[in-house]
């Protein structure tokens, strides 16, 4: 192998398929990058089994070959080398030397033939703007549960309706749903990508501009453009039927302004005991809506928010952290909140976006 490339342009490419690596102590293969010069590009690959990428990078290429070098390394190596100038890289005695104007590095290889594969899907294809897609996992991914005991809820939930792709996640005390349009109808039966793998999406997603070209299959999906594949192993489980929880009704509504109602939760925060419990003291009848919090080693503190109130009064309790975290996904200045009773989730819909609906459950304290 004998090429010649930007230090710019490998180094971007190793930012990105170094945070797909492994940390497996039993497999170290897992914690390499895969270097495959062919061609007129070179391929950087990485893989934790859970999770894959290819970055193409544009490259002179004088030999064809492979080898495998540890990320650490090469990220600590690339970290420290800038400017525009190329870099050369050559296959020596099964090592890989690299030469810059000022430096000449041999890197320690480690044996490329037990690199696994990284699958190739085929499948149903949808092609989506990656902003579109970035906005519906960024607006729920928070939502889902970080154990790994129930695999399903802690994982995105995402299927086809009509001409909408539906983004769901829940821990069984939230839930956030968005939906995006899209331009084709899908057929596939939906998909669950685990949680962690999601946040390693958002984060190469997020450096993409136009669209990519997204292939589903029972245990797969890919992302892909004309220089990069990532591809993610997906949950083989049922999302709960969680449009069964959703009230159908509406007992107690309340409209108000989103700063005010972060402002409000933050200052009851402060004062919220270890369970993050605030209190909703909702009077339709008096025009009142106190956020109440108590700490008996700090004190106590009731906001009185103003907004629009009407049907019945209710008392509820709500974990804060629960609440707050869904503000980022809602785009409006104003939003509703919607309550069916006691001990029934509480609904938060942005005024004049129905592309997303947040549920919390009440606490039982």
């Amino acid at each position: 192998m004998k090429l010649e490339c930007s230090i710019e342009k490998i180094k971007s490419a190793l930012v990105t398929v170094d945070r797909i690596t492994g940390k497996n102590l039993t497999l170290p293969v897992l914690g390499s990058v895969l270097w495959v010069a062919t061609g007129k590009t070179l391929k950087l690959r990485a893989t934790n089994l859970n999770i894959g990428i290819e970055i193409e990078v544009p490259a002179k290429i004088e030999k064809e070959g492979v080898i495998a070098i540890r990320s650490d390394i090469l990220s600590s190596l690339f970290s420290v080398l800038s400017g525009d100038q190329m870099v050369s890289f050559e296959l020596v005695n099964n090592n890989l030397s690299v030469i810059t104007k000022s430096n000449t590095i041999i890197l320690k290889s480690i044996p490329s033939e037990d690199f696994p594969t990284i699958p190739l899907i085929e499948g149903e294809v949808l092609s989506i703007p990656a902003s579109k897609f970035l906005e519906g996992v960024k607006s729920v991914y928070y939502s889902a549960s970080t154990s790994e005991i129930k695999p399903e809820i802690g994982s995105v939930y995402i299927y086809p309706e009509d001409d909408l792709l539906v983004f769901v996640a829940t821990d069984s005390f939230r839930l956030a749903e968005k939906k995006v349009k899209i331009k084709q109808k899908l057929s596939f039966n939906g998909i669950l990508i685990p949680f962690k793998n999601t946040i390693e999406i958002i984060k190469v997603l997020e450096n993409i501009e136009g669209d990519i070209k997204i292939t589903l299959q029972k245990n797969q999906i890919s992302f892909s453009t004309s220089s990069m594949y990532l591809t993610s192993r997906v949950i083989d489980g049922s999302f709960p039927d969680y449009k069964q929880i959703i009230p159908k009704n509406t007992a107690t509504e309340v409209t108000l302004l989103k700063q005010d109602f972060i402002s409000s939760l933050k200052v009851s925060n402060i004062f919220a005991d270890k369970f993050n419990q605030v209190t909703f003291n909702i009077k339709p009848s008096e025009k009142v809506f106190e956020i109440e919090a108590k700490n008996n080693d700090i004190g106590e503190n009731i906001t009185l928010m103003s907004g629009a109130l009407s049907g019945e009064n209710i008392v509820l309790n709500f974990n804060y952290k629960y609440i707050i975290e869904c503000f980022p996904s809602m785009i409006s200045d104003s939003l509703v909140l919607q309550f069916n009773g006691s001990n029934k989730p509480m609904i938060i819909r942005s005024i004049g976006d129905s592309s997303f609906m947040y549920l919390v459950m009440p606490m039982n304290r």
